[in-house]
């Protein structure tokens, strides 16, 4: 044997790097933090990732939605690296820095909402969602918040209580928060609709929550977890009519919409309705911890002096990158892109779906490039078929295609590459994705 074929043959007689690190994961950490995959990143680039073993991956993940600029833009990284230059933590509460007033005042511009805007920094979703109810409780000392089935807030206890799913964000985590209520979530082809929807808020005021103890609605302008399924334009419009009629605050959960995946700058954008106060995170900072609450300054100035805050929250460093990422989604026109990447990757679905040799699917949807489609028992049909999602996964998985399932009944494959990926890189993945949908009939 020459030395390359030595070699070729130590590896395949020695466990990878990745399965190494994988039984050391498996002894250190709990099994209640899963990983999607069994490959560990050691190098990414704009929308390709490479694992431990030398593994070259085209990622339609993003981070979980993080990643609409990609990965490691060079405006980012050149931001970051200034600011670490500088200073990296002081503590807002302690010492102020620039960059956190500099980045709340272009939030407060870009705010999806007529009137002066306040915006308040944090570190995840979860905390901006926690903090939104803390803000509406004080505007407007009620207790009670609605929130829809199937949707998405995060992890603490507060924002598993808003989530509509119990497996596995609730499941043995006792008795959540009082006070939290869920209404259906309009979806056609789970035979719910935007009246369903509206008729159950209707019997819970009359049944078990007066509307003047509700502080607050939630709700995401296209689920996340849930399915990528959009909110009707309906039902936003009879949301802000109730929460008008009985002063309630709207609140849009934006942390996964927000940042051009839909197309727009905020995904609520797309019906015309206000809200009141939105959340917003991960694409926010191009991969850097940080979230926010934007709201009404009337709403935002609520609570009492000291009531918010975070030690870590709005750190220097992730302000610095947030500044970058909204300079790199104006300049580099990712709204418009985004809309071009769903239109490509909408047609090459609605065209596989029509194959007779590949895993049925079908319901195509999303706006800008929050696209997704769901796997089906059979052409036509409506019954989810999670265990073939779970192949398809697996199979693109072989061909190097970083992809996430989603959805109530985990049926859903949703498509998050960044808005930066060129179009070569975008027909590949497209293209393994067809691949995976045939290998895993």
């Amino acid at each position: 044997m020459n030395e390359a074929q030595i070699i070729s043959w130590v590896r395949k007689m020695t466990l990878s790097h990745n399965a190494l690190l994988q039984a050391r994961r498996a002894a250190a950490l709990p099994r209640g933090l899963v990983s999607a995959f069994p490959v560990f990143a050691v190098r990414a680039e704009n929308s390709e990732l490479w694992d431990i073993d030398g593994g070259r991956f085209i990622d339609f993940a993003g981070g979980i939605a993080v990643l609409n600029t990609g990965h490691r833009h060079p405006a980012v990284v050149a931001a970051v690296q200034a600011q670490l230059a500088a200073y990296t933590h002081t503590a807002f509460q302690v010492v102020p820095y620039e960059p956190y007033v500099a980045l709340c005042e272009r939030l407060n511009e870009l705010a999806p909402f007529s009137g002066d805007a306040k915006t308040i920094l944090f570190s995840t979703g979860a905390e901006a969602v926690e903090n939104a109810v803390k803000i509406a409780r004080a505007h407007t000392r009620r207790t009670d918040v609605i929130a829809f089935t199937g949707a998405f807030h995060g992890r603490t206890l507060l924002a598993s209580a808003l989530t509509g799913k119990i497996a596995p964000y609730k499941k043995k985590f006792g008795p959540m928060p009082s006070g939290v209520w869920h209404v259906p979530f309009p979806v056609p082809q789970h035979d719910v609709s935007v009246a369903d929807a509206l008729d159950a808020i209707d019997r819970l005021f009359r049944a078990d929550v007066d509307p003047t103890n509700v502080a607050a609605i939630i709700i995401e302008p296209v689920q996340g977890e849930g399915g990528f399924h959009p909110a009707p334009v309906e039902l936003l419009t009879s949301l802000r009519r109730i929460c008008d009629e009985y002063a309630i605050v709207l609140i849009v959960d934006e942390v996964q919409t927000g940042f051009g995946r839909t197309g727009k700058m905020f995904g609520v954008e797309h019906s015309g309705v206000e809200p009141d106060v939105i959340t917003i995170a991960k694409s926010l900072a191009g991969g850097f911890p940080l979230s926010g609450v934007v709201g009404r300054s009337d709403i935002m100035d609520a609570p009492e002096p000291g009531g918010l805050g975070g030690t870590y929250a709005g750190s220097p460093i992730a302000c610095a990158a947030a500044l970058a990422v909204l300079d790199v989604i104006d300049k580099e026109k990712l709204l418009e892109r985004a809309n071009t990447i769903g239109t490509v990757a909408r047609g090459e679905l609605t065209r596989i779906a029509q194959r007779n040799d590949v895993v049925p699917i079908g319901y195509v949807r999303g706006p800008g490039a929050m696209v997704a489609f769901d796997v089906l028992k059979a052409r036509g049909a409506d019954d989810p078929d999670a265990d073939a999602t779970k192949r398809v996964i697996q199979a693109a998985l072989k061909s190097v295609l970083i992809l996430l399932a989603c959805g109530v009944h985990a049926n859903t494959i949703r498509l998050l590459m960044p808005l930066t990926i060129p179009d070569a890189i975008l027909a590949e993945g497209l293209a393994k994705l067809e691949n995976a949908l045939t290998a895993a009939r």
